[in-house]
């Protein structure tokens, strides 16, 4: 029974895809296929393998219905538009006419008809979909299971023997198999020169290897005496990158070598694989740790540690390389002999006691160098470098002790995951440092400038952003898991009725974009071209600019919600009762939001307008829609916020033209001729050349004071704004033109009188001594010596 059933399922596992080509789905053909997986689930005995073959069919499946919720879109639309076009349907109560009815009828009748094969598509849908996440929580729930599988410890003596003797079996195997092979040549002339070739290839590997890294440290002093700080980070980065691409280049020329010959098998083939891939990670491993842990000072590092800590987390992240490396050998040969995993425990158990120490080493160095340089403050940066460093420590200590238990699953999924992804990030770091050394030297920009710029850092937020996928297969997820997640994220989040995809967010922002960019091109064409071509004053054309932009922001996000499909009317409700929420606890935000649109409309004031507002007195020098800036003559902005304008006084010196009135007053001593000054004081004002003539400058007697009689010069200037410098201009010729005439500005003279002028001579004697001795308690609080 088992038997047909699988047999059935691999012609159904096949025959989607010639459903899937056609222009409609099979309904019935799915829902039989759709049976026999819910009954092979329920089993639960058929293969990882196979499940993954049911889930793929599945997912073609679903993509399929996916489409087909589309069938009939257009004629969709259309009916729904003729039914609304007739109207609500009558309440209770209500009628309408025949006609109108049977026409509604029939119309129902259509869009029922023209709906079924998206309802089917969409039962359908779901239906595949909650096939596919049983299946993965299937497989998901056997990793588990194999993960926390406890086996017999590697330290059962036991099984040493048979562990070491499998291993000669190995080797054995490879000999037999290399001696078999080449025995099988038939033309023995031939064998001869691809081993020499071999050897020639061989020697170039182990050149590349193991001397390309000597080559490059040279060359890269060379760069350092060469260039400056940036180039010598750069071009440091990408030449020692060389030294990984030597590596790649004599591993490839050692498969090449290896395979040329013609003699390997199977468990050579797998064994020469390991190897190549244990070289290659032994290679990056010591490159990183040259980048991360480097031995010259110009090359940056993110970690403070010194010289000695450096050199041992150097030998560290190469020995995690390294011992990583030897375990990736042992699990591709387990894919070939199949080792058992008893005795495959015992062959790794040394491996990740040791690969253990070295996490935990190089965990502790990283601990040891997420220390501040500035001293006790802690940035965000150590702190993560800390708990980056305590983790792996922890995970190389649970990681060992799982080995030791019989844990095998558990300890090499810790300890070598954790290893590849210590790899990437001190990857990211060198990277980052890289970039951020390119982005100084393309802006010409200093050590500090190119820390502190934007830029770099969001390039490689982007970069670890991508590597997530990666990262997240190391850690054992499956490609149809991260495919999944894929196609979850472009199905988008459902908002109501309606679902916001990723496709729909790069719509509205391209569309935006576009309005955006439109409005800022008019708003800059109007400023600089058509504006100051018109008779309306500067604040009028600041006006115009501003309401501009604000109507082009909303127009462009209007059409991008339009464009993108976003249905919000749904949320009518909740954007209603948020509003209002937010209306009452921003109120002085829109009230000063609604002030500022009324300043660009009325305009009272205006940019470049001399202004005083709540005793601050200045020009104006922006207007935006919350608030005003007030630059005063002592160099220093105001923000008022428009509200303050609106519902307050403000004083406008200089709104609709510059003229202006100062007054300045002058007193002179009594008995002067009060006629001469009036003729003096008027010949002033009328010969400084920004006093109007028309209306004339008057001068007031205002009355007689307590030391002189006050005079004023009330005068009009041309322009106000240097209504101080005009002031400064007349005092200074009224006190040349009064000395000339001779006539007195007075001052006010007090007699001061002294009551016992005596007090304020000095004594001749001394002050006299206490009569008796301090109080040694007390001190000199107690003069007198009595001690009360």
């Amino acid at each position: 029974m088992r038997l047909l059933l699988s047999i059935a399922l691999a012609i159904w596992v096949a025959l989607p895809s010639t459903a899937l080509a056609q222009s409609a789905p099979d309904f019935e053909q799915f829902d039989t296929f759709a049976s026999s997986v819910e009954k092979v689930i329920e089993n639960d005995r058929l293969s990882d393998e196979g499940f993954q073959d049911l889930r793929d069919s599945l997912t073609r499946w679903r993509a399929n219905f996916l489409d087909a919720q589309d069938t009939n879109k257009v004629q969709v639309e259309a009916l729904e538009a003729q039914i609304e076009a007739l109207g609500p349907i009558p309440g209770e109560g209500e009628t309408e006419p025949a006609s109108i009815a049977e026409r509604r009828v029939a119309l129902d009748a259509a869009l029922q008809e023209a709906l079924a094969p998206r309802i089917s598509a969409e039962e359908a849908y779901a239906r595949a979909d909650a096939l596919i996440r049983q299946i993965d929580a299937t497989i998901r729930g056997r990793q588990a299971d194999a993960f926390f599988q406890l086996d017999r410890t590697p330290l059962d003596p036991s099984l040493w023997a048979g562990a070491i003797a499998k291993l000669g079996e190995v080797m054995s195997d490879v000999r037999t198999e290399i001696a078999s092979n080449f025995a099988a040549i038939p033309d023995r002339s031939t064998i001869w020169q691809r081993i020499a070739i071999a050897v020639l290839l061989l020697g170039g590997s182990v050149f590349l290897v193991f001397r390309g890294p000597r080559l490059i440290e040279h060359w890269l002093a060379r760069i350092e005496t060469r260039s400056d700080e940036h180039g010598s980070v750069l071009y440091g980065f990408l030449l020692s990158f060389g030294s990984v691409l030597m590596a790649m280049a004599g591993v490839s020329l050692f498969n090449v070598a290896l395979i040329s010959t013609g003699i390997l098998g199977d468990t050579g083939r797998s064994l020469a694989i390991g190897i190549n891939t244990a070289i290659l990670m032994f290679a990056v491993a010591r490159w990183l740790g040259g980048r991360l842990f480097p031995q010259r000072g110009s090359i940056p590092s993110p970690l403070i540690l010194d010289e000695r800590q450096k050199a041992r987390a150097r030998t560290a992240s190469t020995s995690v390389g390294l011992l990583t490396g030897l375990l990736v050998i042992l699990g591709i040969l387990n894919l070939t002999v199949n080792f058992g995993t008893a005795k495959l425990g015992v062959l790794a158990l040394p491996v990740m006691i040791l690969l253990g120490l070295s996490m935990f080493r190089l965990g502790g160095l990283i601990h040891a160098g997420g220390q501040s340089v500035e001293g006790s403050e802690t940035h965000f940066a150590d702190r993560v470098e800390r708990l980056l460093g305590r983790a792996v420590q922890l995970v190389a200590i649970v990681g060992s002790i799982a080995a030791v238990i019989g844990f095998q699953n558990l300890a090499g999924g810790l300890l070598v995951p954790t290893a590849i992804s210590l790899g990437f990030l001190a990857f990211l770091a060198s990277l980052h440092f890289a970039l951020r050394a390119g982005y100084g030297l393309l802006r010409g920009l200093d050590s500090t400038g190119a820390k502190q710029a934007l830029a770099p850092v969001l390039a490689t937020f982007v970069l670890a952003l991508g590597s997530v996928p990666f990262l997240a297969l190391i850690w054992g997820a499956r490609g149809s898991d991260l495919g999944e997640a894929w196609t979850r994220f472009t199905e988008g989040i459902p908002l109501g009725e309606s679902s916001i995809s990723p496709g729909d967010l790069l719509t509205f922002a391209v569309v935006f974009a576009i309005g955006y960019g439109l409005t800022r091109l008019v708003q800059g064409t109007l400023r600089t071209s058509v504006l100051p071509r018109t008779s309306l004053d500067k604040g009028g054309r600041n006006a115009i600019v501003s309401g501009l932009g604000y109507l082009g922001v909303t127009i462009a996000a209007v059409a991008g919600i339009t464009a993108a499909g976003i249905d919000l009317s749904s949320f009518a409700i909740i954007i209603g009762a948020l509003g209002v929420g937010i209306g009452f606890g921003l109120q002085n935000i829109v009230n000063n939001f609604v002030s500022g649109i009324i300043l660009l409309i009325e305009r009272p004031i205006s940019e470049g307008d001399w202004v005083e507002v709540n005793g601050k007195m200045g020009i104006v020098k922006a207007i935006s829609v919350r608030s005003t800036r007030i630059e005063t003559f002592d160099r220093t902005d105001v923000i008022v916020p428009n509200g303050d304008l609106i519902s307050g006084t403000v004083t406008n010196w200089t709104r609709g033209d510059s003229v202006g009135r100062i007054i300045v007053p002058v007193g002179v001593a009594y008995g002067t001729d009060t006629r001469k000054v009036e003729g003096i004081l008027s010949e002033i004002a009328q010969a400084h050349p920004i006093v109007a003539l028309n209306p004339p400058p008057a001068v007031v007697f205002r009355g007689f004071g307590a030391d002189s009689m006050d005079f004023e010069i009330r005068a009009i200037l041309s322009d106000i704004n240097f209504g101080l410098s005009a002031t400064s201009d007349i005092n200074h010729e009224i006190a040349r033109r009064f000395a000339e005439e001779g006539i007195e500005i007075p001052f006010a003279q007090r007699d001061v009188w002294l009551r016992n002028p005596e007090s304020l001579t000095p004594s001749s004697q001394g002050p006299r001594p206490p009569s008796g001795p301090l109080d040694p308690a007390l001190g000199a609080l107690d003069p007198d010596g009595d001690s009360a």
